[in-house]
């Protein structure tokens, strides 16, 4: 029982999934617009089996393939994918089950949920290929996440409608701005070790203008995601909120680099968690 603990723990500080507090919150507004209103415990149980099979498929892919990276970073060397904690081969029986499990639970949804799902994996995989031949890779990283709403409107109505996407263009650009936040802890392993990433090729204080653009590109891609969704006054709220917590993000990142990790987990966190509350409160 022991060992079992252990490994499960080991996984976890693998694929952190608690981080799953990024794209939960947008699929379910998007489910909850979708079907203006409740959408079912059936949709419910889907949504949360789709977000984490795809999210730890994502994950553990990519540990997988940055074992040699991940052991030359400082930062990285001690994750469990380095150490010898959990074994390559034990990585890809992980990696290829979520995989599985994200198609099977695409095909209980419904027919266009199950025809997106192997393109969703390609999308969401290629981003541990993009870093090392394209400094790109923080936008591949923010269409995989941008492609929860896109999920969650499909497995409501069937369909991609116009609204989704907004919605999707905005989180994009918000994982893609504090992604380029979050690695600027790197950029020093980034240029020794030959890899492409924006902070690495643009220095430290065009990343951060680009991040604070990209953040406002967020704003806006919200604010016609409430237009064109015909939300209420709480969904108004929810993006100015959305446009508050961004601005402090940005704010204790320029005075302080060691709050780093501050601005990427725990403000993004509860932006993603209080849109979702203020959606809801819009929809009931």
């Amino acid at each position: 029982m022991k060992n079992i603990t252990k490994l499960l723990n080991d996984f976890n500080e693998l694929v952190m999934f608690k981080h799953s507090i990024f794209s939960l919150p947008f699929i379910f507004i998007a489910m909850i617009v979708a079907a203006q209103g409740w959408f079912g415990f059936t949709l419910l149980f889907f949504g949360i089996a789709a977000a984490l099979t795809a999210r730890n498929f994502a994950m553990g892919f990519n540990r997988y393939l940055d074992r040699d990276i991940d052991a030359l970073n400082p930062r990285t060397a001690g994750r469990p994918n380095v150490d010898g904690r959990i074994s390559s081969k034990q990585m890809f029986i992980f990696t290829f089950l979520n995989a599985l499990g994200f198609v099977v639970v695409a095909y209980f949804v419904n027919e266009l949920a199950f025809y997106m799902s192997v393109p969703i994996l390609i999308v969401i995989g290629s981003y541990s290929y993009f870093k090392r031949f394209s400094y790109l890779a923080h936008i591949i990283l923010g269409i995989s996440l941008g492609l929860a709403p896109i999920a969650g409107v499909v497995a409501v109505s069937e369909e991609i409608t116009l609204w989704s996407v907004l919605l999707s263009l905005g989180v994009m650009f918000w994982v893609a701005g504090f992604d380029l936040l979050y690695s600027l802890q790197d950029i020093e392993v980034d240029k020794e070790l030959g890899l492409h990433s924006i902070p690495s090729k643009f220095g430290v204080q065009k990343t951060m203008l680009i991040s604070k653009v990209f953040h406002c590109l967020t704003v806006l891609f919200w604010l016609a995601f409430i237009v064109t969704s015909e939300s209420g006054l709480f969904g108004y709220l929810a993006v100015a909120l959305g446009a508050v917590m961004l601005t402090y993000e940005h704010i204790i990142v320029n005075k302080d680099f060691s709050k780093i990790d501050k601005a990427f987990f725990t403000i993004n966190g509860y932006l993603g968690i209080a849109f979702f509350i203020l959606i809801v409160i819009d929809n009931v």
